[in-house]
């Protein structure tokens, strides 16, 4: 993926996104806020943008699956941090450089002639087939072993392959080009898949566009997955698979030698957007997914809507009475939490959510349940008052059911409007 100037805060970053990661992945939040401070609000926006991707992304893949990110230098700090929040800094593996040789040079810097894939894995359990490359011995002060990509002459042997990729950037002339200027050489994406799947496994690309996956992937015989939001990717695909000889139009003749063809009416193509799918009845038998229950109305509340509601619920004497120590702050001081921890399946709903003072929510994390905070809180000595606390915690619940029993009544969407508003 190379990083564009092209997001904006007020227009690219849908709200939605905010609460997840603010409720799911707050160490995500903490990139994305480090960049809006050190670089600005447009990587802000990306990596928001990038963010909810990448989570997708995790909880898609297999357990044993492996996760290649193709990044320049504008945001590569970034982005390597972001992926260490959501995937873990001890599933990163390699930082792998992509050596190119193309035109032009700088009086100014050296010339900038690589990019990085950044490989993630999943688990500490994941497939990797180790991948080789010629090595020949140069003799001068003793031994040395020196890479090269031709043949060069000299005693030749097979070394481990190194983290260094010198791969031809793609030409205007060459055949595989489609003139793209983000496209990458089938070469590399051969290599990563190489590396980390086996053939008759799936390959995913969420950002298919050019086709290069979908076709590198058919050539090593992996199944595959390929989405993007470019209304000719299917067309490309097709195209580029009967390029290589992969794919015939429907009815001509698809077989050759003992090799049957796949016909284009074998690339399956839907435009209706994926649903998300875990937690209830198998959604597609092929991929074992399950489907997730539709959300009531009340469950869609967003995080800020929430947190008003729950504002005027916990409100005592002008000021916000804490859910875990009674303490009546002022709204600003205050943090929308969840009573169950996501860690053990606590929904996002207003349900299940408290507003806690700072200490508390800090205290809280995703460790405790609300009652769990209020035993530390009493061990601790942070504990101000109790009956505070749990009158607190009532009345936010009250509010919640009222919502939730209420919702489709005049009296609760103008209580809505109200809060909202104000």
């Amino acid at each position: 993926m190379r990083f564009k100037d092209r997001w904006r805060w007020d227009k690219d970053v849908h709200q939605e996104w905010i609460d997840q990661i603010h409720d799911d992945w707050p160490g995500v939040w903490s990139v994305i806020n480090t960049a809006r401070v050190t670089f600005g609000s447009d990587m802000a926006a990306y990596l928001c943008w990038l963010g909810v991707r990448l989570m997708e992304m995790r909880r898609i893949l297999r357990g044993d699956g492996s996760i290649y990110l193709h990044i320049d230098h504008t945001a590569h700090a970034y982005v390597k941090a972001l992926m260490d929040a959501i995937f873990g800094r001890k599933h990163f593996r390699n930082e792998i450089v992509w050596l190119y040789k193309t035109g032009g040079t700088s009086k100014r810097w050296f010339s900038r002639k690589h990019d990085s894939l950044l490989f993630y894995t999943k688990s500490n359990k994941y497939n990797f087939e180790p991948q080789t490359e010629k090595s020949y011995l140069k003799h001068k002060y003793g031994f040395s072993n020196i890479t090269i990509l031709e043949d060069e002459g000299g005693l030749y042997r097979e070394v481990g392959m190194r983290d260094v990729w010198d791969i031809p950037a793609l030409r205007g002339n060459q055949p595989e080009s489609r003139g793209y200027p983000t496209q990458k050489p089938l070469a590399l994406y051969e290599r990563i898949i190489r590396a980390s799947s086996k053939p008759g496994e799936y390959v995913f690309d969420p950002f298919c566009g050019c086709a290069t996956t979908p076709v590198a992937a058919e050539r090593l015989g992996r199944k595959w997955v390929g989405m993007d939001i470019w209304d000719k990717a299917h067309e490309m695909v097709l195209n580029r698979m009967a390029d290589e000889g992969l794919a015939v139009p429907d009815g001509e003749a698809h077989a050759i030698g003992q090799t049957r063809l796949m016909t284009f009416g074998d690339v399956q193509y839907v435009t209706t957007p994926p649903i998300r799918t875990d937690d209830n009845e198998v959604a597609v038998p092929i991929l074992r997914l399950r489907l997730q229950p539709a959300a009531e109305p009340w469950q869609k509340l967003s995080r800020s809507a929430i947190t008003e509601i729950l504002r005027d619920a916990q409100q005592r004497n002008a000021l916000v009475v804490c859910g875990g120590c009674g303490r009546e702050l002022e709204k600003e001081f205050m943090h929308l939490d969840h009573i169950q921890p996501r860690s053990e399946r606590g929904a996002n709903h207003i349900l299940n959510r408290i507003l806690l003072c700072a200490p508390c929510n800090g205290t809280k994390g995703d460790v405790f349940t609300l009652k769990g905070l209020l035993r530390e809180n009493n061990r601790s000595g942070w504990m101000q008052d109790k009956n505070g606390a749990v009158s607190a915690q009532r009345r936010a619940t009250g509010k919640a059911e009222w919502i939730r029993d209420f919702w489709d009544t005049p009296e609760c969407q103008q209580l809505l409007n109200t809060l909202l508003e104000g």
